[in-house]
């Protein structure tokens, strides 16, 4: 293929644009903020889940004590009316006396009751303890992900602007390049991981930065200045200029 030194020369300014829109591209994918949120996300669904098991547990202590302050209620009311009967002092003597024994029993079970109410309320204060705990690590975390997805968008916004930017500088460019010189570049790339052009320094091939040497140093050194040299490794478009040491 023939084309103007000129046009070739003009390939690494249309490469130059297409690598910046490559690493703008891959800084959109790897940008610190995703990986922060994807840790982010995945540390608040473990929280949350803690959550639940905590708000369970505190809910589950919530009825056992409810349901002991009625035991304890029940037990309490049926002492005062025992207690009752008893101060009234006109039961026999007989039915006084087992009627002294059930107080003693059901005094000593609404102690009992009461203490282990006391126990679940303890244990309820710390179940309520370790789910405020969570609830502010959630909350921390939270405020952390907005702060991330703050940092990101932001980011993403300029990263937009600038590919934008590119893109625009980019087209008059290649609109002006010989349509069939832009097929072979894009070909190249497409092919070769972005890089569809690559300037000769040093005898050396940019593309794939090895050394020419022999027959294939003379074969570009000789060829004509309008000829679009490939290389016989990478496949690349070799642009000559001064710099290229031939």
């Amino acid at each position: 293929m023939k084309a103007d030194p000129k046009d070739q020369q003009r390939l690494l300014d249309l490469q130059a644009i297409d690598t910046t829109l490559q690493q703008l591209a891959h800084r959109r994918k790897v940008l610190p903020e995703l990986a922060e949120l994807d840790v982010l996300g995945r540390a608040i669904g473990v929280l949350e889940d803690e959550r639940v098991r905590a708000e369970v547990e505190v809910d589950d202590l919530d009825r056992d004590i409810t349901k002991l302050e009625r035991e304890v209620d029940s037990v309490r009311q049926r002492r005062a009316k025992d207690q009752q009967r008893l101060d009234d002092g006109r039961l026999p003597a007989r039915e006084l006396t087992a009627l002294e024994h059930e107080i003693t029993s059901l005094t000593r079970r609404q102690t009992e009751l009461e203490d282990a109410e006391l126990e679940l309320m303890e244990k309820r204060e710390t179940a309520q303890g370790r789910l405020d705990g969570v609830d502010e690590k959630i909350s921390v975390a939270r405020e952390k992900r907005i702060a991330a997805e703050t940092r990101r968008d932001e980011a993403l916004t300029e990263i937009t602007r600038e590919i934008e930017w590119k893109q625009q500088a980019r087209r008059p460019l290649a609109a002006d390049l010989p349509g069939e010189l832009v097929q072979l570049y894009e070909k190249i790339r497409e092919q070769s991981g972005g890089l569809g052009a690559a300037l000769v320094q040093h005898g050396r091939c940019g593309g794939c930065r090895l050394e020419l040497f022999g027959a294939d140093r003379n074969r570009v050194k000789t060829a004509p200045p309008d000829e679009v040299v490939r290389c016989e490794e990478c496949r690349r478009i070799m642009i000559r200029t001064a710099e290229s040491g031939l």
